[in-house]
């Protein structure tokens, strides 16, 4: 007998949006006569197997819609990389509860959660439906356009920016800005949009697609900051030499490996001050300062495009009805039409999980050190509306008494 019950999770680093797509899976399904009870998981999967469940069918319609414009996970997330075995316990849980739909918000790993979580229900003969809802602010999911939390992040990215280099315009000096992303570039790249001016930082923006070379580093800070008499320097923290390894563990002594094995790239300022230590000894430049934006970039309550709210929540909305609708699991993907409209396609599980998108080449600039206008014409339309704008002064001389000849 058909039991009535969904369950929805999130996974994963936290976004500005992430929230938008929970209530977007809430209410929609809550049109849905079938539907009887909204469970939510608290703390992803881990959620699961502990049976951590909240009746979100209670909630009501007001307060969801005050949470979903609320960054970070409401129901809190987990960092857990479910295994084969780790899977089959999330499906004991679900048979047990009698769930028949299931959604869980993420990237690529929760995308291969519920790849495996569709087999062993498949397996079972349990008819589940298994729904993966797009989520990250790492832009690197393939089969979308873009993720939502993409575009988010990338507006504080470009905001901030816009703000560092007003800063070293003022006081001028080198400014370096390690931003999030261990394999593709999109979020440093999006620094990009801070700019104005022809002179405007950055000046220099360094990804993960290209090899980093310390040396050809440090020639590049030096010719721009001879142009300009400063230089305004994004990083991704994934930069690696050519055999891959990443430069934070090649310029530093002590580094922390996280849960899935890979060196801990972010929540600590490492980079910054490896490469600004590098900039001072070896340039000779006095004025060095950097920067580690870290989890700032994921959940800032100030910093929210209007364009990725939107599209969160329906990505939410389009999983419930290709769930109650169609007849196979997938990955919602969100499609761009036209200049810029989106629509939503149901992709195979196998075509998304596992798998990491990284920046196209026509994006990067034949250095390798900036992006191209192809990227630029990407990304504005994302950014969402009133991105603040800054100005200068004219700067109209006036003629000197004491020293006319300096």
């Amino acid at each position: 007998m058909a039991s009535g019950k969904i369950l929805v999770a999130q996974g994963g680093g936290p976004t500005a949006v992430i929230n938008q797509s929970l209530v977007g899976v809430a209410l929609e399904a809550r049109r849905f006569g079938e539907v009887q009870r909204i469970y939510g998981a608290r703390h992803g999967v881990r959620g699961i197997v502990n049976e951590d469940f909240v009746d979100l069918t209670q909630e009501t319609s007001h307060n969801l819609e005050l949470v979903a414009n609320t960054p970070s996970s409401a129901l809190g997330s987990t960092r857990d990389k479910p295994d084969m075995r780790y899977c089959q316990e999330i499906f004991k849980v679900l048979q047990a509860h009698q769930i028949e739909h299931f959604f869980y918000i993420g990237g690529n790993d929760s995308s291969d959660t519920v790849r495996i979580v569709s087999l062993e229900a498949q397996k079972a003969g349990y008819p589940l439906r298994s729904i993966h809802i797009p989520k990250t602010i790492d832009n690197d999911l393939v089969g979308n356009d873009h993720t939502p939390g993409f575009p988010s992040a990338a507006r504080f990215v470009a905001q901030a920016f816009a703000g560092a280099n007003l800063d070293n315009a003022a006081l001028p000096g080198v400014y370096v800005g390690v931003v999030m992303g261990r394999h593709a570039g999109f979020l440093t790249a999006a620094s990009a949009l801070g700019k104005k001016f022809p002179d405007d930082g950055p000046h220099l923006i360094y990804l993960p697609e290209r090899t980093f070379v310390l040396e050809n580093f440090l020639a590049d800070v030096k010719a721009t900051y001879a142009r300009f008499k400063r230089c305004v320097v994004a990083v991704s923290e994934g930069i690696h030499d050519a055999s891959g390894a990443p430069i934070a563990s090649l310029l530093a002594q002590d580094l922390e490996i996280d849960a899935h094995g890979n060196v801990q790239l972010s929540g600590n300022g490492a980079l910054a001050d490896l490469l600004c230590a590098e900039i001072k000894s070896r340039l000779g430049i006095k004025r060095v300062r950097g920067d580690t934006f870290g989890y700032l970039q994921r959940s800032f309550i100030g910093c929210v495009s209007d364009v990725d709210q939107r599209e969160a929540r329906e990505v939410g909305e389009k999983a419930v009805q290709f769930a109650m609708w169609g007849t196979q699991d997938g990955s919602v993907a969100i499609k761009r039409t036209g200049f810029y409209s989106v629509d939503y396609e149901l992709l195979p599980l196998e075509a998304v999980a596992g798998k990491t998108r990284v920046m196209e080449d026509e994006f990067i600039s034949a250095s390798g050190t900036d992006v191209t206008d192809a990227f630029r014409m990407y990304l504005r339309p994302l950014l969402g509306s009133g991105m603040p704008d800054a100005f200068r002064l004219r700067h109209h001389p006036v003629a000197k008494v004491l020293n006319p000849g300096r």
